[in-house]
């Protein structure tokens, strides 16, 4: 099927600003409140927002087979089950309704009223329901950085991590939607030298983590595999994602079974789902592999995409500092060789399930994806435009987190993805 959606011509009725991460080429999904108190399924192009629940019900997607209810959902994970074939034949009607030559909604004052909202006046929520979370870990600068770091530096990577796509299961009761405040965790950090009692507090150490997620749909029954020829078929889209880190908590609870605490107190998603359609005209060369992988995990054609990310740290009532630009294209292991290894021993996949890829950091300081490798754990702060500095997240500090792909014709963008952090609830003696 043509995605007709895709068209770099295509002008829309709407008025959309320049750079908007959201031209009519875009059509990304997520779920909101309107004005009215009603949750919905919607879309974005420009800073509107259109209700998809609305569009069904005036009988604008009659032609598609579409169930009554497929938008009256407080998630999107049921119209993501229905398959690539519908979620292309819905943004391909989207974008020809809001075509600039296209006189139909554009000319109802009174549809208009019931489908189309200034952004200011929606509150967006979690696009799915997570069912289940997954975090690789699959940048090998972060991976070399990290190894570099904490042993020895001939040696950063782990024998195993070339050959294989690093994962833990993490949780998913604490992912929330880009502007949710979180709180500064509390827990058990390493002793002080010459204790043996380990340290109980708010952590010290707080960071954020520069990765992307990706949104699968129901793909295999319990013991089957999905081939990485067909995994991006299982692919609805993807997220901003900042996963929130303790450094010192993770540190002294890590061994042996891996992140606890110090990773699921937080993670934050942006709140739009951009299609693996709209980024298809992004599609890059895969990072070149030091060794062949093995045949399941053996890609052909282009599967990395050329993702500009961003993050900016912005002190209470101050001035964003840009502490990293990197870009997705840096991921050693793809989303296609994420997803065909998690189900390689069977595991069954599920509509809005989320895989984030780990931190994306690339081959320059600039570009590391924490504050763990930015300041060298802590040797080398960085300098604020207040004139202040960071080695890790200040209470009050705002992580802005930003992405998007741009060539000669057209930019598609995810949004901000923003969380900012507020003091720990300290125990009561």
């Amino acid at each position: 099927m043509i995605i007709t959606a895709n068209n770099p011509n295509r002008k829309s009725w709407l008025e959309v600003p320049k750079n908007s991460d959201f031209p009519i080429q875009n059509i990304p999904f997520g779920v909101f409140i309107t004005k009215d108190d009603i949750i919905t399924i919607g879309t974005r192009i420009g800073d509107f927002a259109i209700d998809l629940a609305a569009l069904h019900q005036l009988g604008y997607f009659d032609e598609i087979p579409l169930t009554d209810d497929i938008f009256l959902q407080d998630s999107l994970n049921d119209f993501i089950a229905d398959g690539r074939k519908t979620w292309r034949l819905v943004r391909n009607k989207i974008a020809a309704i809001f075509d600039v030559t296209a006189n139909g909604l554009r000319d109802n004052a009174v549809h208009k009223d019931k489908v189309i909202f200034r952004m200011e006046d929606v509150e967006m929520q979690l696009p799915v329901a997570v069912g289940d979370y997954t975090d690789f870990y699959a940048s090998k600068e972060h991976a070399t950085n990290v190894g570099t770091l904490f042993r020895d530096p001939e040696n950063a990577l782990m024998p195993n991590w070339l050959h294989i796509p690093i994962g833990y299961h993490g949780r998913s009761s604490s992912i929330i939607p880009s502007g949710t405040p979180i709180r500064r965790p509390v827990g058990q950090s390493k002793p002080a030298e010459g204790s043996k009692r380990p340290n109980f507090g708010p952590s010290r150490l707080l960071d954020f983590e520069l990765e992307m997620a990706f949104i699968t749909t129901d793909s295999n029954h319990l013991g089957e595999r999905i081939p990485i020829e067909e995994a991006e078929e299982y692919i609805f889209g993807m997220v901003l994602f900042n996963d929130w880190s303790a450094r010192d908590i993770q540190g002294w609870e890590y061994q042996p079974l891996g992140p606890f605490l110090g990773k699921s107190f937080a993670s934050t998603i942006s709140p739009w789902i951009v299609t693996l359609d709209a980024l298809e005209p992004f599609r890059t060369d895969n990072p070149e592999q030091v060794h062949e992988p093995l045949p399941y995990l053996k890609v052909d054609g282009k599967k990395s995409y050329d993702i500009k990310l961003q993050v900016g740290i912005q002190p209470e009532g101050k001035t964003e500092t840009i502490v990293a630009n990197s870009n997705f294209k840096y991921m050693y292991w793809t989303m296609a060789q994420q997803l065909a290894h998690h189900t390689v021993n069977g595991c069954n996949v599920r509509s809005g399930d989320m895989m984030g890829s780990g931190t994306i950091s690339g081959p320059t300081k600039d570009s590391y994806g924490s504050m763990l490798e930015l300041s060298w754990r802590g040797q080398n702060p960085l300098p604020m435009n207040d004139g202040s500095d960071r080695k890790f997240i200040h209470d009050h500090d705002t992580v802005i987190m930003r992405a998007h792909c741009e060539n000669e014709a057209v930019r598609i963008g995810f949004g901000d993805c923003t969380g900012k952090v507020l003091p720990a609830i300290e125990f009561k003696k």
